[in-house]
């Protein structure tokens, strides 16, 4: 392989081993000659081989001229990976890039016994792989010595500061050496991930692959419009329907995805879990079932599904509608990765149409719109393969041709066929019936043409006269829901409803007559003593009687609220207390909206024994009052008094009043002899 030739050798052979016929775009430009000492910030779209583009990228750090590495004392290089099963997936892929050079490896990720992984740096580890919690746990109790460190590698790192794990990549890159060499390989490059490059990077080296080509050319993509209440049938008959070898079935929540494990399970896949709910060691189990083959579908979350790498994934079911573009890349990013096929399929229900639509443009992808598969197709396509897969690739043996012979003694060719069919279709479960769903055509953009409603344009409408009008309080807004429930119509099949005194006229659709004459019946009895008569043609409203009134209600002779009634003789304020007129006077209280306070009569001041209170007033009342009264709040006859006190207010003053005569105690000591407490025997 011509491409190889400017890697090292001892990665160039394992690559070769592998069966890479040609390098992705990002592995080409990591490996260009001249970037082998410059700290690099990539940008690589999913599945893109960023795995093994920074471990060729890391080969002449740690190598050299060297082919095999020297004895690990301390580490060399730090991966750091956001999730656990991404950190597993990047120290694989190392494993089997670094093996020729004999290099050893180590992880630190959570939910593992970190005795073990203190054990396994103890005895020397070239590159150590982690997520950024771990890592910092090691540094900070001493069992992770950054002192030789020659490269960190940030994967993902856009999501890492999405994660919330800023602090730990400070602590991190502030704990290595300065001459260290930086790569970091983020989606995006937002401007968190600018202000990280500038403090830990030099001169940084921008590559960029995501623009080089379409968002996974190698993934079909579809989205099936299925009914709300199909959504998990659905996934059944597209299980089966593609039969793929892995496929993973994202849910939204644990809920649903514990659901749809358990429905699956009945219907006989095999089937495994990942959620957050999970122990480290059990994901283990479920991702190498996966692996090898004891589990054929796994339904997860987007969190615990980020970094899945299955190499043999070819389908991927999107149960929930992704919540954004990122969303929507990342899951089907499981899918089509280098250079493999894959299918995405999103199920999507009757009302999530025009978010979808809108999700796929925003991610620039076109989608095939169709409908589930139903079981007659899932059965032709079981058929297909069953005729497909009889196909001899090797020639019979003797002993295979002598029990042939002996089953074709034993009964019929058509015996023995439909004997293999049943035998076929014995350990596979029946698809589900779907209810049928509208065909969806996104291409007129979400764009519908709306024709205007109006009760006036119906062709040929039957009149009918109901035995009720203005007299009886009959109003529309509950004779079109009476003829609704009871005459069995819809909102669009009933007319103009015109309301004389007397009757009432409804126009009904010819479509909803039929209906409506049966529901009633021959009495034509609606509901209680309300009937309903078909009338010939259109009824003359110029008739007496049959007129239409449309007179508004007469609120003259309804009672008015007793309690507007007293807000608008005795307004009141905040405190309880209105405002009284007498003789003239008239003033606001504090928080009361009334009118201005008018001038003070001084011949018509109120006497002594008024009940108005003078303390209510504020102090802009008071001033205003001094300005008309010649500097004075009340006139010369007397001010009025306010409101009686209370008698126990009345029975405090007196007592008051009693005590001012008395001396007063002396402060400090007791007088009188000091009394002393008794011991006991």
């Amino acid at each position: 392989m011509t491409e190889t030739a400017h890697l090292h050798p001892a990665l160039a052979g394992a690559i070769d081993a592998r069966g890479y016929k040609t390098l992705t775009p990002v592995q080409k430009a990591v490996t260009e000659p001249g970037l082998e000492n410059n700290d690099l910030l990539v940008s690589a779209q999913t599945g893109s081989g960023k795995t093994v583009a920074f471990g060729l990228a890391l080969a002449p750090t740690i190598l050299g001229e060297d082919e095999f590495l020297p004895q690990a004392d301390n580490p060399l290089v730090v991966a750091i990976a956001p999730t656990r099963e991404l950190a597993l997936q990047v120290k694989r892929e190392l494993d089997w890039l670094f093996r020729p050079a004999k290099a050893k490896m180590a992880t630190c990720v959570g939910g593992m016994d970190m005795r073990d992984e203190r054990r396994a740096l103890a005895r020397g580890a070239h590159i150590v792989v982690g997520t950024p919690g771990r890592l910092c746990d090691h540094i900070k109790r001493g069992s992770l010595d950054m002192s030789d460190i020659r490269a960190i590698v940030l994967d993902e790192a856009d999501e890492m500061l999405k994660m919330g794990f800023r602090e730990e990549l400070e602590l991190i890159l502030g704990s290595a050496p300065e001459n260290h060499r930086s790569l970091m390989f983020s989606a995006t490059v937002s401007k968190s991930i600018a202000r990280l490059t500038q403090q830990y990077q030099s001169d940084a080296v921008r590559i960029n692959t995501v623009s080089e080509a379409p968002q996974h050319v190698d993934i079909t993509y579809r989205a099936l419009s299925v009914n709300k209440n199909d959504q998990e049938n659905a996934i059944v008959n597209v299980l089966q329907y593609y039969d793929a070898k892995n496929a993973i079935v994202f849910g939204d929540t644990r809920v649903a995805v514990n659901r749809m494990t358990q429905r699956f399970n009945n219907r006989g896949f095999s089937v495994v879990t990942l959620s957050g709910e999970l122990s480290q060691k059990e994901r283990s189990h479920a991702i190498q079932a996966m692996r090898d083959g004891r589990a054929r579908v796994c339904v997860a979350t987007d969190v615990a599904a980020r970094g899945l790498d299955l190499p043999d994934l070819e389908l991927v079911i999107h149960a929930s509608i992704p919540k954004n573009r990122e969303a929507l890349l990342h899951r089907s990013g499981r899918t089509g990765r280098a250079g493999r096929k894959g299918v995405s399929v999103l199920i999507v229900p009757s009302n999530g149409r025009r978010r979808t639509e809108r999700l796929l443009q925003n991610a620039n992808i076109t989608a095939e719109w169709d409908a589930p598969p139903s079981a007659a197709d899932v059965i032709a396509k079981d058929n297909e393969r069953l005729l497909g897969s009889l196909v001899l690739e090797d020639e019979v043996t003797e002993d295979e041709r002598h029990i042939v012979t002996q089953l074709l003694k034993a009964g019929s060719a058509e015996t023995i066929a439909t004997l293999f069919l049943r035998n076929y279709r014995a350990g596979r479960a029946a698809p589900e019936e779907l209810l049928g769903v509208a065909a969806y055509d996104p291409s007129n953009d979400g764009k519908r043409e709306r024709k205007p409603r109006s009760r006036n344009d119906f062709e040929n409408g039957v009149w009918f006269s109901l035995n009720l009008g203005r007299k009886q309080k009959a109003e529309p807004r509950w004779i079109l829901p009476m003829l609704c429930k009871s005459g069995e119509l819809k909102r669009r099949e009933i007319g103009v409803i015109k309301i004389s005194e007397s009757r009432t006229f409804v126009e009904i659709s010819p479509e909803g007559v039929d209906r409506f004459v049966e529901a009633i019946g021959p009495d034509g009895k609606i509901e209680k003593a309300i009937t309903a008569s078909r009338i010939d043609g259109v009824p003359d409203f110029t008739e007496a009687g049959n007129k239409p009134e449309y007179k508004p209600r007469d609120k003259s002779k309804y009672p008015s609220k007793k309690r507007d009634r007293k807000r608008s003789e005795h307004p009141k304020g905040k405190d309880g207390h209105g405002p009284k007129t007498r003789s003239g006077i008239e003033t606001k209280q504090p928080g009361y909206k009334g009118k201005s306070l008018d001038k003070y009569d001084s011949k018509t001041a109120p006497t002594g024994d008024s009940v108005y209170d003078p303390h209510k007033l504020s102090k802009k009342e008071k001033a205003k009052l001094k300005a008309q009264n010649g500097g004075k709040i009340y006139p010369d006859d007397g001010a009025p008094k306010g409101k009686k006190p209370h008698k126990k207010k009345l029975a405090a003053a007196a007592r008051r009043a009693e005590e001012k005569g008395k001396p007063k105690k002396p402060k400090g000591k007791k007088s009188g002899p000091k009394l002393k407490r008794k011991k006991r025997d």
